[in-house]
């Protein structure tokens, strides 16, 4: 549990929180304010399977994962499902559009792949000094949080 909560001393890592945390924390929120065009309904003309329960699922990871990033509450546990996230909207809706030329499909994966590598950057770093989980859990910092 300490390696889990660790923190770092990563100069603009806050920079990286930030930017995770709005992103994702606006696109889970936008999934349930507006169901027709960023929820369930755009779930439904993706084709995902049960739609409405993956749309507010994927919602509610990504408001609470978002939020818990962007204040540095138990980071890496939240970058878990953003990763997952990540890896799928990858899969289903970006590597489909390979088929239309490389070009095209470099640029639809841009930021699918910009969040999902920060993501991973949150996963392998945890937070920094300026996260709840050093305010909480004192002073774990390292340079290598990872042994």
């Amino acid at each position: 549990m300490k390696t889990l909560l660790q923190t770092n001393n990563i100069p603009g890592f806050l920079l990286i929180r930030i930017i995770l945390g709005y992103v994702f924390l606006v696109a889970g929120l936008q999934k349930f304010i507006f169901p027709e065009d960023m929820g369930p309904g755009r779930f439904i003309e993706m084709g995902f399977p049960i739609p409405v329960f993956t749309a507010y699922f994927v919602a509610f990871f990504e408001t609470l994962g978002g939020l818990f990033i962007l204040i540095g509450f138990a980071a890496r546990l939240a970058a878990v499902p953003i990763i997952i996230t990540m890896a799928v909207a990858i899969i289903t809706t970006k590597l489909p559009q390979l088929g239309d030329g490389f070009w095209g499909f470099a640029h639809a994966l841009r930021l699918d792949l910009s969040m999902f590598l920060a993501a991973f950057f949150v996963l392998v770093n945890g937070s920094d000094r300026r996260s709840l989980d050093h305010h909480l859990f004192g002073e774990k910092s390292k340079d290598i949080p990872l042994e």
